[in-house]
């Protein structure tokens, strides 16, 4: 039996066909967004935020600001709002293939998902097919991130598991090395490679904010992991996803990516929020043109530093004052304004920002960028929030808060800091002024270090092992390089030692002892010799390993000998850290080792009549000799 009808009013027809158009024509009236393929909410156990709070504020905002960016078209958003506790930083990475449409549509999807199936976390990572998102209070940006992990797979097997893993062995090896080798816009490959009757294909990608070296590791890690992943639901399977926040690795046996893409040619800057342009990937190739897309303009940073008000202003160094800024985005800033006696012309001094632009590691400070007006000379960098470190171990209240968990933590990722820079980086970096306030905090207490790059900013009267004119800061400067001017990855090697003491014993490389001024070194070489160096640990450090304690300053003792060639490299150093099953060598006497009666004259006749000492603390004095008439350079840079 059929149902009868009823004839309909015409123009009750036109309007419900006029309203059945509008509601198929409004998906966000009456389509949910997609659901992510995989997420996971507070994976690090970092709490919930409340409703109408600060944090809330700050994720709401940046979120809103990715979902809204039309200037980004390479696929890769980082941005932070915020300061600390209550700071939110967030990534969102395109897979490197999709088009920028599909792109901006996925990650403005995205914004909005994660709220949703994360409803009041603190932070969380959303997985869709062609992108993914992650937000965090803590931080994440060149830090290789290994949780949470992530899989997916199809159920099938491949024909043959044997021949199918060496093929895929060997895809992976080669485009792990293409990836690793991308720039800091794209790290990502594709690639295919016969496994008898099938093909296996494959895509790789890191987050483009890791180095090479960072990129390599975290893949290497995870295809490591396929024959134990996943209660072993992924080996010899026909198509798998395995997903970390920092990179993935994906395989088909059949096609799935839009063609085989290569690499960007040029490395060009890392993202900054509020640029005056952005180079498209393919314009990215001219270093001109890519130093010009990390150039700001003067009037958003006058605007950002409330035009460089003494209230925002952070302190002065050797090279000018730096003020704190807040960009139009909400991103916080620091604003070096340079002293005016650089001799470089307006290019050089582009492409040498272009060159320290290129330099990332996690225990580094990032520039993002420049401003050239006139002759104001601007450096915009990632803004540190704990200020540096002198500003704890040498106070007496806000020492206590650098318990020895966090001092040993600090110590070796200088350590690592500075193996970038000698060995590591594209460039072979010579610091020249490491010291407590040239290390930098972020908001958990990891160390940056800062001003590593600041001699290409400058004339620069040397070559590549004597300089003409030394800028320092006495008692952390290597005897050689004070006296003579000759300099190495060694001289860096002696700052580095001087820090190990202040951190491990919390008094400064001289301090008042009685009447005295005594130093440091003298002070370490004698306790040691004497079997009574556990006495100078600082009293505060009423727990930890006392092992580790001793350890470090027996490292130190190693890295400030007089002796150059008996002082070890960072590599060396890094290893000693690490391993405690390493033995170590016996120090010999270290360089400027003298008491306390004959420190200050000793000092005052090497410094000679000309110089001027810029601070009024013994141990802080900015000391520069002038051998020559430029005043240039506390850092070297030079190819490898």
């Amino acid at each position: 039996m059929y149902a009868s009808t009823v004839p309909m009013d015409s123009s009750k027809l036109v309007l419900l066909l006029s309203f059945s158009y509008i509601l198929l024509h409004q998906p966000s009236l009456t389509a949910a967004q997609p659901n992510f393929n995989n997420y996971n909410c507070n994976y690090n156990n970092t709490g919930n935020y409340t409703t109408n709070s600060t944090y809330q504020r700050n994720l709401n905002s940046l979120l809103s600001s990715l979902a809204s960016d039309t200037q980004i078209d390479y696929g890769f958003y980082n941005l932070s709002v915020g300061e600390f506790p209550d700071r939110v930083n967030a990534i969102a990475l395109c897979r490197g293939d999709v088009a920028v449409d599909v792109c901006r549509s996925c990650v403005n999807d995205s914004t909005h998902k994660i709220l949703e199936v994360c409803p009041n976390k603190m932070e969380a990572f959303g997985v869709y097919e062609l992108c993914m998102i992650r937000y965090s209070n803590r931080s994440i940006f060149g830090v290789v991130n290994e949780e949470p992990y992530i899989y997916r797979a199809n159920r099938k097997n491949v024909l043959d598991v044997t021949l199918f893993n060496q093929a895929l062995q060997t895809l992976f090896a080669r485009l792990q090395a293409k990836a690793a080798s991308g720039n800091s816009l794209k790290k990502f490959a594709t690639g295919n490679q016969s496994a008898g009757v099938e093909t296996v294909y494959a895509i790789v990608q890191c987050t483009p904010d890791l180095s090479k070296g960072q990129c390599s590791s975290c893949l290497l890690d995870v295809f490591r992991m396929i024959p134990n992943c996943c209660d072993g639901n992924v080996q010899g399977k026909i198509g798998v996803r395995l997903i970390r926040p920092s990179c993935n690795l994906r395989w088909e046996i059949g096609p799935f990516f839009n063609g085989t893409l290569e690499i960007l040619p040029s490395p060009p800057p890392p993202q900054i929020s509020s640029p005056t342009s952005l180079p498209a990937p393919a314009q990215a190739g001219d270093e001109i043109e890519s130093a010009e897309s990390l150039q700001f303009a003067f009037s958003t940073i006058q605007d950002a530093t409330e035009d460089f008000s003494e209230k925002n202003k952070l302190g002065h160094g050797g090279f000018g004052a730096v003020y704190k800024g807040a960009l139009p985005s909400g991103q916080e800033i620091a604003v070096k304004r340079l002293s005016k006696d650089s001799g470089q012309g307006d290019l050089e001094f582009k492409n040498e920002v272009l060159l320290v632009a290129r330099l990332q590691h996690r225990n580094l400070v990032r520039l993002l960028g420049f401003c050239l007006q006139g002759i104001e000379r601007l450096l915009i960098y990632e803004f540190v929030p704990n200020a540096s470190l002198d500003h704890f171990i040498f106070d007496p209240i806000k020492r206590v808060h650098l318990n020895w968990e966090r001092r040993y933590k600090i110590i070796g990722g200088i350590a690592r800091g500075l193996l970038y820079l000698h060995e590591d980086s594209r460039l072979r970096i010579i610091h020249r002024d490491l010291k407590a306030s040239n290390i930098l905090l972020d908001e958990e207490m990891n160390p940056k270090i800062s001003d590593f790059g600041m001699a290409r900013l400058f004339v620069v009267d040397q070559t590549q092992g004597n300089t003409s004119r030394i800028v320092g800061t006495y008692g952390y400067m290597a005897p050689e390089y004070a006296m003579q001017g000759h300099f190495s990855v060694k001289s860096d090697v002696f700052s580095f030692g001087v820090l190990v003491l202040e951190i491990v014993t919390g008094k400064k490389n001289s301090f008042r002892n009685g009447n005295d001024i005594e130093h440091l070194l003298s002070h370490a070489w004698r306790n040691w010799r004497e079997g009574t160096a556990q006495d100078m640990i600082d009293p505060v450090l009423c727990s930890g390993s006392a092992t580790e304690m001793m350890r470090c300053i027996h490292i130190g003792l190693l890295c400030v000998q007089e002796n150059v060639a008996e002082r070890p490299t960072m590599a060396s150093v890094v290893l000693m850290l690490s391993s405690s099953s390493l033995t170590l060598q016996i120090p010999s006497q270290p360089a400027f080792f003298m008491n306390s009666s004959t420190y200050q004259s000793d000092l005052s006749s090497s410094m000679g009549h000309n110089s001027r000492v810029t601070e009024s603390s013994l141990s802080e004095s900015e000391v520069m000799i002038p051998l020559s008439k430029n005043e240039v350079s506390i850092t070297e840079l030079y190819p490898r």
